[in-house]
């Protein structure tokens, strides 16, 4: 018989969390370095490649004259959101044997995934933007509380929506291939490519919806001092992100012993 449903307590939610880092990184990068270089250059990657094929194509990016800073700026946080999402997701999947353990709960497993990543995802962007300002002098003076920001946004987001989509896949599985298919146009409709603003309305506003879109124009705020987006909102990247944990939560809470004993 599953237990009594989990509430958070700070002292051993600290040492469950502790311990399941520990154990994703084991697991997610193995005892290699090669797990952690693949994380790093798999952006490089993307991003070289973006800037190839764009450069090719046109004079100058949408913003300054580095095509790799920009599409960098787009990628990244993507990415990032990408990821946090997709590994909160199926934290009670992957899981699933420890929570049955007194002291571990799905908070503990949603957390445990979720920091590791975010931390991951932050030190990879600090070496690949670093790495891009030592190799290019871009005229570009950086302004770090946009660029922490969001950082911070992208995270909260990430968590949100994979504990929404943790919940929902918990209770209904066929709703990770619905996902997989509704995802799919997220890649071209989150600005990487292109400003908002280059768009005709209604598509302009309709963009907007987005909440990445507005992550990655605070982030290019923070990389280009003369971009001003009229749009960005943090408001509304957290209200998103914060009414997908909530549903989220709630769901897991309501549903828990029915979600271990699935």
């Amino acid at each position: 018989m599953a237990r009594q449903i989990p509430v958070l307590r700070m002292p051993q939610t600290a040492r469950a969390v502790s311990a399941l880092i520990l154990r994703e990184v084991a697991a997610t990068h193995g005892q290699s370095i090669g797990g952690y270089a693949w994380a790093i250059l798999e952006p490089v990657a993307g991003i070289a490649l973006l800037s190839l094929i764009f450069s090719m194509a046109f004079a100058a990016p949408p913003l300054g004259q580095n095509f790799a800073l920009f599409y960098a700026t787009g990628f990244l946080p993507f990415m990032m959101y990408l990821d946090l999402s997709q590994k909160v997701s199926v934290a009670i999947r992957y899981n699933k044997p420890l929570l049955f353990y007194p002291g571990v709960t799905f908070l503990d497993a949603l957390i445990a995934r979720w920091a590791l990543a975010a931390l991951t995802h932050a030190l990879v962007a600090a070496i690949v933007f670093g790495g891009l300002f030592a190799i290019y002098d871009t005229g570009e003076r950086i302004d770090a509380r946009y660029i922490a920001g969001a950082f911070v946004l992208t995270a909260c987001l990430g968590l949100g929506v994979g504990a929404l989509n943790c919940a929902l896949l918990s209770l209904f599985p066929t709703w990770e291939r619905i996902w997989a298919v509704a995802n799919r146009p997220l890649f071209i409709v989150s600005s990487i490519f292109f400003l908002p603003s280059s768009l005709p309305e209604p598509y302009q506003s309709l963009v907007t919806w987005n909440p990445l879109v507005h992550v990655i124009a605070m982030m290019r705020r923070g990389f280009y001092g003369l971009y001003r987006p009229e749009f960005l909102s943090a408001g509304y990247v957290l209200a998103v992100s914060g009414g997908c944990m909530f549903v989220g939560v709630a769901l897991l809470r309501r549903h828990y012993r029915r979600v271990l004993n699935a």
